[in-house]
């Protein structure tokens, strides 16, 4: 078994409008699938002393997808993103459909709150008029935005659209979101609903999940056991994963790409990764799993013990969890690596990743391959640049060789005569009034050509440039709202997708 480090490549972020990474290319990405649903039904390894295909059975059956359907998932914050990100619902819904399969979008509302400011060029409001939306501890607490807020947002993007010379996609979004308000719900699901909704008039056919129901579940609740019961050991080979990817990579800090996991934290206690969710309070805390006389628990912060045992079945350890979790009105929501490790193992035959997850997941695919000893399925990794529709045909400005040529006519100014000054200058000796003189004439006729016609017309060149260079922000603003772009450059990027999985 090696999880290969060489099979990965350096994604990057097209620069150029309307282009779009794809990894692997479809042919491999689709043989990859039905590789993975293999390895996954039909590994013995073990997960909370089951093996993983039947957990993985009662995973899919709880988000109703009992069949052998391949399932193409993603996952993302609940969040305003960017198309970049949105590029990877098209690729969900053209491989789901080629491997007459599902898609399945994960909206994860258990991370803490951002990107939901809606920003357009010139503008911008929060989403929400929660006042927590900066302060909460993740976006599931987060209320939906009242009426009038939802309003006063649509009122200003109005006004600013009357400018453009497009339609903006994101009506289905107000539509949803609107009535929505009116219920008083929460915004993660809201929001959620309001993203799937311009998909699906946009012709993509996927589910989609909001991701913290999963968190109460049989299955999630024995991958968690699993790990916590053996603390010591899942922190060794997560956070030796993390060094061989740090070396790899030339990585020297030591909390990129994300921190280890604290093996001592000073209390006789291992910190596993979860997040400890008192919502009760509404505050959360690093997870850890303290032991004492060959016993080992996690503690809720009433002082209420769970105590852990590896022997457990998987269902009754399952059941224990959950009913304490229950009883403090705790959940245990999974942090980066353990996310995804779940939804890879237990969920999807193919999870799509945008280039920040890529990278991460060669971590995943280290610590499956060490603590589950397990092949670690292939993942797939897909963006996409669009720039705001009013960047068509403009050049963008670079500062940068403005700049070196503002260097150049500023040292190439006076140069053979100061040359000849600092000669003559050398030549003095030190302190005398002759070499004091000639020391200011130089920087005098420095100071005159430093103000001469050469060097006032770059910098009203400079001056303009940098104005150009501040108004374009926004225009080449990749992480704008995906539905401030008219329809049909998003159809176009979907069609590109379509076109390249065509042949096949």
């Amino acid at each position: 078994m090696n999880a290969a480090p060489s099979r990965y490549a350096d994604w990057k972020a097209p620069a150029d409008d309307g282009q779009m990474v794809l990894w692997p290319d479809p042919q491999t990405l689709v043989a990859e699938t039905r590789e993975n649903a293999r390895l996954l039904s039909s590994t013995d390894s073990l997960i909370q002393n089951v093996p993983l295909p039947e957990l993985r059975r009662r995973a899919r059956r709880f988000i109703g997808h009992d069949t052998d359907a391949p399932l193409i998932g993603n996952g993302h914050q609940t969040e305003l993103y960017h198309p970049g990100v949105w590029s990877k619902n098209a690729l969900i819904d053209v491989a789901a459909r080629k491997l007459q399969g599902v898609g399945f979008h994960f909206a994860v509302d258990s991370d803490a709150p951002k990107h939901l400011h809606l920003r357009w060029p010139g503008g911008s409001k929060p989403i929400t008029d929660d006042p927590r939306i900066a302060s909460a501890p993740w976006t599931a607490a987060l209320d939906s935005p009242s009426p009038r807020h939802l309003q006063s947002i649509a009122d200003r993007l109005t006004e600013a659209a009357a400018d453009w010379d497009f339609t903006p996609a994101y009506a289905p979004f107000f539509d949803t979101l609107r009535r929505a308000s009116l219920e008083s719900r929460k915004l993660a699901a809201d929001l959620s609903s309001a993203i799937h909704a311009v998909d699906w008039q946009l012709g993509l056919r996927y589910s989609e999940l909001v991701t913290s129901p999963l968190w109460r579940s049989e299955p999630y609740l024995a991958f968690a056991h699993h790990i916590l019961a053996r603390a010591d050991v899942f922190a060794a080979d997560y956070n030796t994963a993390l060094a061989d990817y740090r070396a790899r990579n030339g990585i020297k800090s030591s909390s990129r790409p994300m921190p280890d996991l604290d093996l001592d934290r000073g209390d006789d206690a291992t910190e596993v990764p979860f997040w400890l969710d008192d919502h009760s309070t509404e505050s959360r805390a690093r997870a850890a799993v303290k032991r004492h006389g060959g016993e080992a628990w996690i503690e809720a912060p009433s002082g209420d013990r769970f105590m852990l045992d590896p022997a457990l079945d998987a269902w009754e350890a399952a059941s224990r969890l959950l009913a304490w979790c229950r009883r403090n009105n705790i959940v245990l929501a999974p942090r980066a690596l353990t996310l995804t490790t779940f939804l890879r193992l237990l969920l999807a035959d193919q999870f799509v990743h945008g280039i920040g997850g890529g990278r991460y997941d060669q971590v995943t695919d280290d610590v499956i391959h060490r603590h589950f000893n397990l092949d670690p399925p292939r993942f797939s990794v897909t963006t996409a640049t669009l720039y705001f529709p009013a960047a068509a045909g403009q050049r963008r400005i670079n500062l940068r060789p403005m700049l070196q040529e503002g260097r150049r006519i500023r040292h190439g100014l006076f140069s053979d005569n100061k040359r000849d000054l600092v000669a003559r200058i050398d030549s003095l000796p030190r302190l005398s009034r002759q070499r004091r003189e000639l020391f200011f004439q130089m920087h005098e006729r420095l100071s005159a050509e430093s103000n001469g016609p050469a060097v006032r017309q770059w910098e009203d060149r400079f001056r303009h440039a940098q104005h150009e260079s501040q108004r374009q922000s926004a225009l080449f603003d990749r992480e704008l709202f995906f539905p401030l772009q008219p329809a049909e450059r998003l159809t176009g990027m979907i069609d590109r997708y379509r076109a390249s999985f065509s042949a096949l």
